[in-house]
């Protein structure tokens, strides 16, 4: 169990120290003007994800509606 947590400790510190090196790529690509190419796609993919788990979710309550009026 000691292991899972500092596994999970571990990942947001390395993530957080690579911030700096990430604040220099968005800074090249924001002078580019390719900073909004990769928005665009962050935005398509999380608004895709969240169509698909509304429909997921309708999905599944018209099974259990299903289930419910069969027993």
């Amino acid at each position: 169990m000691k292991k899972r947590t500092a596994s999970l400790l571990a990942v947001p510190l390395l993530l957080f120290s690579s911030l700096p090196a990430l604040a220099q790529d968005a800074d090249f690509m924001r002078s580019t003007g390719k900073i909004y190419v990769v928005v665009a796609v962050i935005l398509a993919i999380f608004i895709g994800l969240v169509i698909y788990l509304i429909r997921l979710d309708r999905k599944l309550t018209k099974l259990e509606n299903q289930i419910e009026d069969h027993d």
